[in-house]
């Protein structure tokens, strides 16, 4: 019976491991990116604009790493195994899911922090909010109609024709919505988690964020 539960246990790993490697493998590209766009460089060449649509393309991997606690529910049914489903399969899952979105947290502040650079913090949250809809909108057609972030290049015209029409339904709508929602809390929340964890001698306006909360501390 051990024996049977442990293998049961490998295969989901290995299979696990393929799927969750790639898949973070995607959300880091645009945190690796924002460090390049809006860290080091200052917009104005075609090549900043070009890294930029590619950041924007590339974001929602993220974020879409929330949805992957759908495999949650069935790995479970296949270990049925309370001690290791505790210790093994849920700290795992955790441990991906909030490296996926973390890496969506330190994009946009990074995105923040160039604003910030620019003298455009009051765009800030502006910013936040349109890039928590456009990040919903891809996890929506990332989870549900299955596009990928290269089909702006691949195959525009579906993501122009099928994906418009799709979100444009009443059921799409409401599962945008709820994303939105779902984005824009938890970012809320890990944003003043991973600043309050940086180091102070790394803050940039920690005084003026008590009465402009839109000025970053990183």
């Amino acid at each position: 019976m051990k024996e049977e539960l442990i293998a049961r246990v490998i295969q989901v790993m290995r299979i696990n491991t393929s799927w969750m490697t790639w898949n973070l493998f995607l959300a880091f590209i645009p945190l690796a990116l924002s460090v390049w766009l809006f860290r080091y460089k200052r917009g104005g060449s075609w090549l900043w604009w070009l890294g930029f649509l590619v950041f924007y393309a590339f974001l929602p991997n993220a974020p879409y790493l929330l949805t992957d606690v759908i495999h949650l529910i069935d790995d479970i049914r296949t270990i049925q195994s309370v001690w290791m489903i505790t210790l093994v399969l849920i700290p795992l899952y955790l441990l991906v899911i909030l490296s996926g979105f973390e890496a969506y947290v330190i994009s946009l502040i990074n995105w923040g922090y160039y604003l910030h650079r620019i003298g455009k913090s009051q765009w800030i949250w502006r910013v936040e909010l349109i890039t928590h809809i456009l990040c919903a909108v891809g996890v929506y057609w990332g989870r549900f109609l299955r596009f990928n972030s290269w089909d702006f290049i691949t195959q525009p015209d579906a993501l122009l024709t099928k994906g418009v029409e799709e979100i444009l339904g009443k059921q799409p709508l409401v599962i945008i919505a709820i994303t939105f929602m779902v984005l824009a809390g938890l970012y809320w929340i890990m944003k003043r988690v991973t600043l309050g964890l940086s180091r102070p001698d790394t803050r940039i306006g920690i005084k003026s964020e008590s009465t402009n909360s839109n000025t970053p501390n990183i």
